[in-house]
């Protein structure tokens, strides 16, 4: 078997013409892309970036491994390689303050805030949760136990040591297998973890248990979005409990408990019944919204379908045993302020 050559940064010749603090990514042709142009690879590889915006990406920022540009409309060539030198995005000096919810030795607990990425991306590389984190405990071990969306707020659990972080991996793991019935586990050996979400929704959901099976949608060019599965497995199922809290016209406030814990689940199983969350701009009224809006690239009619800069979900309340210590822990955090008045706007 003839092994595939990585192609590290270090080996990567600085162009003449990149900014100082550029961040390089590094792109493998592989031989299916063999004759393509290098502005539709481009497209295909960088996730939710519209085709204009990735010939613009391809005319000023590609390059190859010797530090020669190359164009747009540039045939690629099987097993070579296609270097970004890109400026790093504007991120506001502004101070971001994480409020902590929970600390102890092994677990760090903060409220999210909306808009802001978990962790470094090429398009959020300073202002991210975890690098703020960084700054303020410079030294100190924090892993991820589990993502939220840029968009989404709220609960956000972090490990301090690497016993806490597969400690409490495993305990998510668990919860999820023994609800799809997975490796033998039953509702006597599953941890006992509630995870509840809050959302407005366009229109009012049917309360309830929605079981419906989701999976990548590896036919759609934005290659992060789910969709629902043709048919049910233990890697695609995926429960989520419906309460509605409230209406107000043709919006409600929902209660969302998450049985397992799929990418987009809830924001998929909503939109499913019809009732998508609030500014959702990859399950909403339009899923080309979510590439304009990386790009920059809103209109105003846009904005006005989606009615708010995110989508209105939050993590409220994650009811679990501690997964070293054992303790029972209930962590909570209010409707954020940008949710609770749009809410309130809607009238009773």
């Amino acid at each position: 078997m003839q092994r595939v050559r990585i192609l590290k940064r270090s080996e990567c010749v600085r162009p003449q013409d990149a900014p100082a603090d550029a961040l390089v990514r590094v792109f493998r042709v592989p031989p299916e892309w063999a004759g393509r142009r290098l502005d539709t690879f481009l497209a295909a590889q960088l996730r939710s970036t519209s085709r204009t915006r990735a010939r613009s990406i391809a005319e000023h920022s590609a390059y190859d491994p010797a530090g020669q540009r190359m164009k747009p409309s540039e045939r690629l060539r099987a097993e070579h390689f296609v270097v970004l030198w890109r400026r790093p995005p504007d991120e506001s000096d502004e101070p971001v303050p994480i409020d902590v919810l929970h600390e102890d030795e092994h677990l760090l607990v903060v409220e999210k805030p909306p808009l802001i990425t978990v962790h470094p991306t090429a398009r959020h590389h300073r202002i991210t949760i975890l690098s703020l984190l960084a700054a303020e405990r410079p030294g100190e071990f924090l892993s991820l136990i589990h993502r939220l969306d840029r968009e989404t707020s709220g609960i956000l659990m972090l490990a301090r040591s690497q016993a806490a972080d597969r400690a409490f991996k495993r305990a998510l793991e668990d919860r999820s297998r023994a609800e799809t019935g997975q490796y033998g586990l039953t509702e006597g050996d599953r941890p006992d973890i509630g995870k509840t979400y809050l959302a407005i929704t366009w229109g009012i959901p049917a309360p309830g248990l929605i079981d419906v099976p989701i999976e990548p949608d590896v036919d759609n060019p934005l290659r992060v979005k789910m969709r629902v599965a043709a048919r049910s497995e233990p890697s695609t199922e995926a429960r989520t409990q419906v309460e509605v809290l409230g209406t107000r016209g043709d919006y409600a406030l929902v209660r969302l408990r998450l049985l397992t814990g799929r990418q987009h689940q809830i924001r998929i199983h909503l939109a499913s019944r019809g009732t998508p969350i609030v500014g959702d701009k990859l399950y909403g009224p339009d899923e080309r919204l979510l590439a304009r809006a990386a790009d920059g690239e809103l209109t105003e009619l846009d904005r006005q379908r989606l009615e708010l800069p995110r989508h209105a979900l939050h993590a409220h309340e994650y009811r679990l045993i501690h997964a070293v210590t054992g303790e029972p822990l209930t962590l909570t955090s209010p409707l954020p302020r940008d949710l609770e008045e749009f809410w309130d706007e809607q009238g009773d």
